[in-house]
């Protein structure tokens, strides 16, 4: 709803926003409270995932100053443009349409350094400036932290809810209880929790390593009443996949259907 001192521009953007959001059933804002945690890896293997299960996806990498969704999936171009009055998201395949701030960068090796107000402007114009397709899933790779990004996407896209991707070791579990507290303050409903990189099965030995410790995240959801989505193991093939801009999301199949069965339940 707009509110009374909200120039014209404003009240447009805002039922833009609100145009666009209608065509989403379900939005997911995948958060982290530490980097290096592989939550671009997750946001990205989840979107695939569920696209791959004949769901239409849109992913938006709000991770302005360091985004990876683009090299994960292997886009070089900008988005399409066409006789739409707006422009078109890019088609990462046929259900997965994707946005992201880097293919529209002149130099993609140039550092981003924007203030909070310019990226709120951005994320916002991501939702109500570009041509998107009704979709069944929205899930948006936030940076880590509780800063702009995160608060912006909890307060423009109604609805979404809060997935949240630790590592084990209690150094990042720390960093996830504020990014608990952070969906608590903002009324963010938390869908669950991902432990990435719980360990690994060597390759030469077949031995199980825990190198990162085990069973941290499902700990943490369990004293904090949370769901637990999921665990997965560190798997090199999973790094090389998006490294190559090939995501294979056969590691997080278990995830994406615990996913859809969490929204399918409240439906």
């Amino acid at each position: 709803m707009s509110q009374p001192n909200q120039s014209f521009e404003q009240q447009l953007q805002e039922k833009a926003i609100e145009n666009t959001l209608k065509k989403i059933k379900h939005k997911i804002l995948v958060l982290s409270g530490k980097g290096g945690v592989g939550k671009s890896t997750v946001a990205v293997n989840l979107a695939v995932g569920l696209a791959a299960k004949g769901k239409k996806v849109g992913l938006i990498d709000v991770d302005l100053h360091g985004p990876s969704v683009p090299r994960m999936l292997g886009i070089r171009d900008g988005f399409p443009g066409g006789e739409h009055p707006k422009p078109m998201v890019w088609p990462g395949n046929p259900n997965l349409s994707v946005v992201s701030i880097e293919p529209l960068m002149p130099d993609r090796e140039r550092s981003v350094i924007w203030r909070g107000p310019i990226k709120i402007g951005v994320i916002r114009q991501f939702i109500s400036d570009l041509e998107w397709d009704p979709q069944d899933y929205l899930v948006i790779d936030c940076p880590p932290g509780t800063g702009d990004e995160p608060l912006t996407v909890a307060q423009t896209i109604t609805g979404a809810q809060a997935l949240i991707v630790t590592t084990p070791q209690e150094v990042a579990l720390a960093d996830v209880r504020k990014s608990i507290d952070f969906c608590h303050q903002v009324n963010l409903p938390i869908l669950g929790l991902v432990e990435n990189m719980a360990g690994m099965v060597c390759p030469h030995c077949g031995q199980a390593i825990e190198f990162l410790k085990t069973g941290g995240g499902s700990n943490l959801a369990t004293a904090a009443g949370l769901n637990m989505l999921g665990s997965v193991p560190f798997t090199p093939g999973v790094v090389e996949a998006g490294d190559s801009g090939r995501p294979d999301s056969g590691p997080f199949a278990g995830i994406v259907d615990n996913v859809i069965n969490r929204f399918e339940k409240t439906e």
